[in-house]
């Protein structure tokens, strides 16, 4: 607990009463009571701590971890997330790393430690898939899933992510994942290409009111390159030196949009 904590605060003055008579402390000294109910409250709020690390949600990434035997699982994708944008982390699925930081052995709390520490780098997670490439259980984590399942009766194990059916297959291409999404428009925002300039560029093309396009986003190398889904015409591609900034709205998550200079 912090240091101003007020219940340690109270325990102090407890003790100190305690001693003001000088003797030994005994049954019948009329403080020791409410010393016990205080130690009992600093107890329960300790437990209420522990239980909150070993399943404690982290909004910076949209997921819910639970610490099994030194393993860090995914056990909630939380909606409208980056997580769950993402379409990449499956709960059920054990955080391995992040950025070369192995969470193998972790204590309860440390991922939430090391996202906190890596707060505004980019992030790179190294998973253990549940899944194995034929779509089965695989079998090294069955006893930690086992564990898991006892601790949490009510968990399951997520088969895909939560906005693209079971059966409907990821697009590869080049040995790389393909992401759908649906092409909204664009606008021109001037000369000046900082992040600012997103908040008010995402309203005007909504107001446009255009028909969506479905298309895939490839992520390659030193580009990213837009294709229409249907005809896999090339609608754009643009090295990464060109891009100024990415990022969403506050107000409507799963929309990105990106600026060119």
């Amino acid at each position: 607990m912090a240091r101003k904590e007020p219940l340690l605060s109270a325990l102090k003055g407890g003790v100190l009463r305690l001693r003001e008579g000088g003797g030994p402390c005994t049954d019948t000294s009329p403080h020791l009571a409410s010393l016990c109910q205080l130690l009992e409250s600093i107890l329960r709020k300790g437990l209420r701590r522990v239980q909150y690390l070993r399943d404690s949600p982290v909004p910076s990434t949209g997921m819910v971890l639970r610490y099994v035997d030194g393993r860090v699982f995914v056990t909630k994708v939380l909606p409208e997330s980056q997580a769950e944008v993402d379409e990449v982390v499956l709960a059920g699925d054990i955080l391995d790393e992040i950025n070369g930081c192995s969470l193998r052995h972790a204590f309860p709390g440390q991922a939430g430690a090391v996202l906190q520490r890596l707060k505004g780098q980019p992030l790179t997670v190294r998973l253990l898939r549940w899944r194995w490439h034929d779509g089965t259980l695989f079998e090294p984590l069955l006893p930690y899933l086992k564990a898991l399942k006892e601790k949490e009766p009510h968990f399951q194990l997520q088969r895909s992510p939560r906005h693209r059916g079971e059966g409907e297959p990821r697009q590869l291409q080049g040995g790389r994942l393909l992401y759908n999404l649906r092409y909204l428009g664009q606008t021109s925002v001037g000369t000046y290409g900082g992040k600012e300039v997103l908040e008010g560029a995402i309203p005007a093309v909504l107001e446009r009111g255009l028909a969506a396009r479905e298309v895939l986003f490839d992520v390659k190398e030193a580009e990213v390159l837009v294709q229409e889904k249907a005809s896999s015409k090339l609608l754009c591609r643009h090295p990464y030196p060109s891009i100024s900034c990415v990022g969403r709205c506050t107000w409507s998550p799963r929309i990105f949009a990106f600026c060119v200079v």
